[in-house]
C-alpha cells in the first residue's frame, strides 16, 4: 500500500510538473500580431534580391537604425503591388495616410543593456542569421509574444523555458556573450553592455 502510494506521489508530481511546463507560458505571455504581416522571403528571394541592410541600416554616427521606417517601404510600394491582404493593409492604413507602422520590436533590449550591432556586424562580421534566425526565408511574421510581467517579447531569453535551445539564435544568454568574447579574446566587463 505505501509503495502505490508514494508511486502515486511521483506520478501525480511529474504530471503536473509536465501540465505546468505547457501552461505556465501560456499564462505569462499574451501573442499580438504584428500590425501588417510582412514576407522577408518575397523581399530577399530571387525575384526582389534585398539583403537585410537594404532595410536594416545603419546611421551615419554607426548605431543601428533598426526597424525600417516607411521611407523604405514607399519606394517600391507608392503603389498597390500585389492583391494579398497584408499589401491592402500596408498601402491603405500606411502608405496612403503617410503613418509609420508600429512594429513590435522582437529584440528590443531591457532599458539597462546597450548592445552595439556595428560592433558585432561590421566589425566582429557576424552575419544576422546568427542572431536573429533565418528571417530571410520567412513567409510570415512569427506573433509577438509579451510577457505579461516585465512587458518585454519572449525572443530576448528564448522560446524554451527551460533554456534549452532548437536552434543558436533561440535567445542569446549572458553566457553566449562570455563565451564568444572569450572564444575571440575580446574584452568583456559588466559596463561595457549594462549602463
Amino acid at each position: 500500500m505505501r509503495v502505490h502510494t508514494h508511486l502515486a506521489f511521483i506520478l501525480g508530481f511529474i504530471l503536473m510538473l509536465g501540465i505546468g511546463w505547457w501552461a505556465f507560458p501560456l499564462a505569462l505571455y499574451e501573442k499580438i500580431d504584428q500590425p501588417v504581416q510582412f514576407s522577408h522571403k518575397t523581399h530577399t528571394g530571387e525575384n526582389v534580391g534585398m539583403a537585410c541592410e537594404d532595410c536594416h541600416t545603419f546611421r551615419e554616427d554607426g548605431s543601428f537604425g533598426g526597424i525600417p521606417t516607411m521611407d523604405n517601404c514607399t519606394g517600391c510600394h507608392s503603389e498597390l503591388q500585389g492583391t494579398s491582404a497584408a499589401e491592402k493593409v500596408l498601402f491603405e492604413e500606411y502608405i496612403s495616410k503617410n503613418r509609420e507602422i508600429p512594429w513590435l520590436v522582437y529584440s528590443r533590449q531591457p532599458e539597462n543593456v546597450y548592445f552595439s550591432h556595428v560592433h558585432h556586424v561590421k566589425l566582429a562580421e557576424i552575419d544576422c542569421e546568427r542572431c536573429h534566425g533565418p528571417h530571410g526565408a520567412s513567409e510570415a511574421l512569427p506573433p509577438y509574444e509579451r510577457n505579461r510581467i516585465s512587458g518585454y517579447s519572449r525572443n530576448i531569453w528564448g522560446q524554451s523555458i527551460s533554456g534549452i535551445r532548437t536552434a543558436p539564435w533561440d535567445g542569446m544568454k549572458m553566457d553566449d556573450c562570455e563565451s564568444c568574447h572569450a572564444d575571440h579574446n575580446v574584452g568583456l566587463s559588466c559596463m561595457g553592455c549594462h549602463k
